[in-house]
This record gives C-alpha cells, structure tokens and sequence, in this order.
C-alpha cells in the first residue's frame, strides 16, 4: 500500500476523529449532568427527546452525506465553481426544511411520543427537552451540510474547528444550565439549540478561506441547473430512505429497553455511549475513504481509489480492536464516571459485554458506508439499510422473548453484521465501474 495513501488517510481521517470524539463526549455530559441527579427519570428522558431527534436530524443526513460525496468528486474533477454550488444547494434544501420542522413542531412531538413506550414522568421530560431544543433545527441542518462540505473539500481543519467549536460550547452551556442554574432536562436541550447556532457562525467564517482558495465563483445557473439538482435529489431520498431506517433501528432498539422498565433504559442509555465513541471514530476512517474514493472517482483513477479503500479498511481494524481493548478492560470504570445510580450501574456492567464486541462487528460497515457514500451510490446503501433492518426487526421477534435485553443486544449487533455483509457483495462492482487504472 502506498505511503502516501497512508498519509492522506490520516491527514483527513486524524482531525476528523478528533472533532467526532467531541460529539460523544458531549453525549457523555449530558449522560453525566442528569445521571447524577437522584432519579433514573431524568436519564431516560433526556434519553426519549434525544432519541426523537436522533429520528429526525438522522433523516436529515443527507445534508452531510450526499453534500460531501458530491463535493468530493467535484473536488477530484477540479471543478470550483461546481464545489461552491454543492455547498449552496445544500443550503437551500436544508434550511426551508427546517422551518417546517419548526412549524410542524407539535404534530411531530405527537406522533412521536404515541409510539414510544415510556412511563408518564419520562415522557413529561421527554416532551420538555423537545419542545426546546427543536428551535435549534435551522442551525443543526446547515451544520451538516458546512460539515459534509468540509470533508468533500479535504479541508479537515475546517472540519475539526467546526465540531469543536459546536460541541465545546455545548459542553460549557450544559454545565453552566444543569448544573449552575439547575435547569435539568431542559438546560441540556437549550444548550445543544444555542450551541448550533454558534457553530454556524463559526462555520461560515471557517468557509471563507477555502472559498478564496477554490476560485470560481457561486453561480446561479449551476446551482440551480436541472441534472445537479434530479441527481442531487434522488441520491438524497435515497439517503433519506437508508438513514430513517438506520434510525428505525435505534428508535425500536429504545422503545423496547423502555419497555423493560426505567433502570433498563437508563443502562442501555448509558452503553449507548461506548457504541457513540467507537462510532464517531470510525467515522473518520469512514470520512477519509469518502473523501480519497469520491475525489478518485471525480478524476476517474480506479488504483487511487482501490488504495484509498484499502488504507482505510487497515486502520479501520486497528481502531475497532483498540476500542474492544478498551472496553474490556476500563468499561466498568466509564459506566461508573457515566451515572452515579447503583442500579443502574449493575445492569450496564451486566449488559457490557455488548458493548466489547460491537466494534469488532461494526466496523466493516461503517467503513463501507463512507466508501459507498464516496460513489455516490445511494440506491444500493438505501437496498442494503432496508434487508438489515428486516433481518434486525425478525431478530428481535424471536430472540427479545426468549432473552429480554440480551436478546435485544444480540438484534443489534446482527444487523451490524447484515450491514457489513450486504455492503460488502456491492463493493467488487463499484470498484469495477471506477474509470481508469492511474
């Protein structure tokens, strides 16, 4: 394998992995503000209202996703002005999405919170934390699609700076609204609303640099030329289709440990941060394979591509073994840093085993998803996402009876590996349909 593949992969994937470690540490705060308060109850709500908007802004993932697919074959094909327009056209879908959101406000908190099964006290907070935070939605789609932007652009710098600028001053904010002003649910939710905010501004001004250095220019007629914005659209339904699934799985995965009962939910909850943190840093190996593979498949190079691939599914291993190690050796004592609750305590160390196995499981398809993204082949990430989560929702109908919440583990992590495995059979034709050998 080239060095300087290996070099490019983490000159990208690096910060990348930097600033998406600060996004599960800031779901840590949150965890560990309320989980030091004297009831589970404020744990599994905040759990529900994060897990409503998990639903949604995941939907909404397209903004970064299909932003930076495209942006990174614009890049690979030196086209500036196309690159500008990527950027552009993101913000025009993203931000009159987001006042619709604003505006549908209670008949989603309504159709939401129907579904969930959650005792009356969990739900009241739930129902706090969203009707606050959801005045954030403008800030957080246009964060995605500067973030998606970033990446496309290889400018992880820009990346970096801009996640750690949003999740640091949500941090502050969580500390100085729960824990100074005593605010509870609701200081956790204003703080992440108020922080996007920040991070647009941040963001935006980040962008310029990069803009000088692109050249070209915002044009109003490739912005809005008919083939960018069909092509841009249907890879972004597609996307759309994949993530809500995705989010379906999530969305039933806390349903059902709700189902179990509130020291049950606030375990899962608490667990679900070792698979945020694994998660968030594959990511970034996820992200350089994005980048490399759509600028190669932009300039029609299929050995850079096949290289890019092959680099970061390397390192992608090396980092889901360092996180199993991790686990296995320091869990009980980031369960006990996480909540201050005994119960709770006992049953995320009863369940912790999950958690030490998933990123050998997971990391296949987390690498496979920036690969794929970087192809711009949203129909076969959409196909794939739907067969793993029926094989996921079978899974559960059968194991849950028979093992409750290990049952409900063992569904995860199989459609973890049913993401990887129908991914994986897609992989030998997108490489095949890449240009060039350089």
């Amino acid at each position: 394998m080239n060095r300087n593949t290996h070099r490019r992969v983490w000159l990208i994937a690096g910060p990348i992995i930097i600033s998406n470690i600060s996004v599960p540490m800031l779901g840590a705060v949150d965890t560990a503000v309320i989980g030091h308060l004297p009831d589970p109850k404020y744990l599994g709500g905040v759990a529900i209202g994060a897990m409503v908007f998990t639903f949604i802004y995941w939907g909404f993932g397209f903004l970064r996703m299909g932003t930076g697919g495209l942006t990174a074959q614009a890049f690979g094909a030196r086209d500036a002005d196309e690159v500008r327009a990527c950027l552009a056209r993101a913000a025009v879908i993203g931000i009159p999405v987001a006042l619709i959101l604003i505006a549908l406000q209670l008949p989603i908190a309504t159709a939401a919170f129907s579904i969930l099964e959650a005792s009356p006290d969990v739900e009241a907070l739930a129902q706090e934390y969203f009707f606050v935070r959801i005045w954030g939605a403008p800030a957080t789609l246009m964060n995605f699609a500067l973030l998606g932007w970033f990446i496309g652009c290889q400018n992880t710098k820009a990346a970096l700076w801009h996640q750690l600028s949003l999740n640091g001053v949500n941090i502050v904010l969580d500390l100085v609204f729960v824990l100074g002003a005593g605010w509870g649910v609701t200081g956790v939710a204003a703080a992440t609303a108020i922080a996007d905010g920040v991070a647009v501004v941040i963001g935006l001004f980040l962008a310029l640099p990069i803009l000088r250095k692109l050249g070209g220019g915002f044009v109003r007629a490739k912005i809005l030329e008919a083939s960018k914005i069909r092509r841009m659209i249907a890879l972004n339904v597609d996307i759309f289709i994949r993530t809500i699934c995705l989010v379906l799985a999530f969305a039933y995965f806390t349903a059902q440990g709700a189902a179990f009962g509130n020291v049950v939910l606030a375990a899962n909850a608490v667990l679900l941060n070792f698979q945020t943190f694994m998660a968030h840093a594959l990511d970034g190996l996820a992200h350089s394979a994005e980048a490399l593979g759509g600028e190669a498949i932009g300039a029609r190079d299929r050995k850079a591509f096949r290289d890019a691939v092959r680099v970061s599914v390397f390192w992608g291993m090396v980092v889901a073994v360092g996180f199993t190690l991790v686990y296995l050796i320091a869990g009980p004592f980031i369960i006990d840093v996480l909540t201050g609750i005994e119960t709770v305590r006992e049953t995320s160390r009863e369940y912790l085993v999950w958690s030490v196995a998933m990123p050998l499981i997971a990391v296949c398809p987390f690498l496979l998803d920036g690969i794929f993204l970087g192809g711009t082949r949203g129909a076969t990430m959409r196909n794939a996402m739907i067969v793993s989560l029926l094989i996921y929702l079978a899974c559960c109908y059968i194991l849950v009876p028979l093992w409750g919440n290990d049952g409900l583990w063992a569904s995860l992590a199989i459609f973890m590996g049913a993401r990887g495995l129908t991914l994986g059979v897609r992989y030998p034709a997108l490489a095949r349909s890449v240009g060039r050998e350089g």
